[in-house]
């Protein structure tokens, strides 16, 4: 079993499932915590100066560079400890499957298969032959994103145990909540020293973004009249029947199920109340400022129009703002983030894929901190679901990539470039 094999089936096996209901605390989940003390005894145990884990389940350290590359700008390398709340998350049992061709069965469970078939992964038919690691079929896999922490990790081990391998001084963060909009949110940029770095999250192996999703979640309330249904005749005004008003004049082929490339959406997510008052919250999601912005107004106008037929007061809107798309930070200084990561993934194979993500990772924050951070995918495929699967030789290719990547940045005079 390869290092970072090992490392990623254990590290799935930690529960650190994030939750959305409790936004106000850092980490939102005190298990996350358990997640950080075990990567800080890791990097400790590699022979990271200053490794610490803080109060809010943020982990760092700093691997020295290698001789000759000590004045190159430090290298920051970011990943997600959290997994997804959208799915089951604990009592991870990962395994190994050698697959075949056909579906790709995790587990049985309830006496029916938790598979993926080719005609909803197409990339199934290049794994042929190959081992690939699933959940038993009940949980999700969480490689989304301790795929990205076992991969940094195993970049890590290596480097420290062959001194010669070329190298700035690179920071480690490892960061919790990302999937509930938190992630980097309390990283001290400053303090780390890093000019600029990299995630390492997302999916298919070769996919590389330095665009997003900006981001905002609204919540919808809407606060109705409530009397006796006997009596109701031009006095009832139902929430719940306001709501569905709302929801019906969101655009229809606005929402993520229409949706692809770089188009955005409106995405009514949950709904709880009842006739006296209903809480709707919609996420929005766009590439283009202008569009982005317009997305907020329209919601504000639906508000405006619902207003004037039910009473001032009954539909409120607020939104809170979570990231924003990290493109418009990109300039010339950092097109050497760009050029050298399309290079190393194709010293190793890989032809790589410039894609505009349709989601957010924790570069998009550290971007626009002034950390220039796109972000490297780690190769697996059904994230936030119970058919999340990662093969074998994406983990190890791409701590081959990283390690062909940080090299660039050690070598001599293309190390300042853009500083």
């Amino acid at each position: 079993m390869s290092d970072v094999l090992e490392r990623f089936m254990r590290y799935v096996q930690v529960m650190s499932q994030s939750d959305p209901d409790n936004m106000g605390q850092t980490p939102s989940t005190s298990c996350q915590h358990d997640m950080a003390r075990v990567l800080a005894d890791e990097l400790a145990a590699i022979g990271l100066d200053d490794v610490r884990a803080d109060e809010h389940a943020y982990v760092t350290g700093s691997l020295p560079a290698s001789p000759g590359a000590e004045k190159a700008p430090a290298l920051l390398l970011c990943a997600h400890i959290d997994s997804s709340p959208d799915a089951p998350a604990e009592g991870v049992r990962p395994h190994v499957v050698r697959y075949e061709g056909g579906p790709l069965v995790s587990g049985i469970v309830d006496g029916a298969p938790v598979q993926t078939t080719p005609d909803q992964v197409p990339d199934l038919n290049d794994l042929v032959g190959q081992d690939i690691v699933c959940s038993d079929g009940t949980t999700l896999l969480s490689a989304d994103d301790k795929a990205g922490v076992a991969e940094i990790c195993a970049l890590l081990a290596r480097l420290a145990a062959n001194p010669e391998l070329p190298h700035p001084r690179i920071v480690a963060a490892f960061v919790p909540d990302e999937e509930i909009g938190h992630g980097a949110a309390l990283l001290d940029v400053e303090g780390l020293g890093a000019r600029w770095g990299y995630t390492v999250d997302g999916e298919t192996l070769g996919d590389f973004n330095y665009e997003c999703f900006s981001a905002a979640q609204a919540t919808v309330t809407v606060r109705g009249v409530m009397v006796h249904p006997g009596w109701a005749k031009d006095v009832m005004v139902n929430a719940v029947t306001v709501a569905g008003e709302f929801m019906q004049m969101l655009p229809a082929a606005e929402r993520p199920e229409h949706t692809e490339g770089r188009e955005g959406y409106y995405y009514p997510n949950e709904i709880r109340g009842d006739a006296s008052e209903v809480t709707l919250v919609c996420n929005l999601r766009d590439f283009d400022a202008d569009a982005f912005a317009r997305r907020e107004a329209v919601l504000r106008e639906i508000a405006a129009f619902l207003n004037d037929r039910y009473g001032e007061g009954t539909v409120t809107v607020e939104v809170r703002q979570q990231y924003r798309n990290m493109y418009e930070r990109f300039g010339a200084d950092e097109q050497v983030l760009i050029d050298y990561a399309l290079e190393a993934n194709r010293e190793v194979g890989i032809e790589p894929r410039v894609t505009a993500a349709r989601g957010g990772t924790d570069g998009a924050e550290l971007t626009f901190r002034g950390l220039p951070c796109p972000n490297i995918a780690t190769g697996g495929y059904n994230a936030h679901s119970v058919r999340e699967f990662v093969p074998v030789r994406a983990l190890e290719l791409t701590v081959d990539l990283l390690e062909r990547l940080v090299a660039k940045f050690a070598a001599d005079g293309a190390a300042g470039a853009g500083a």
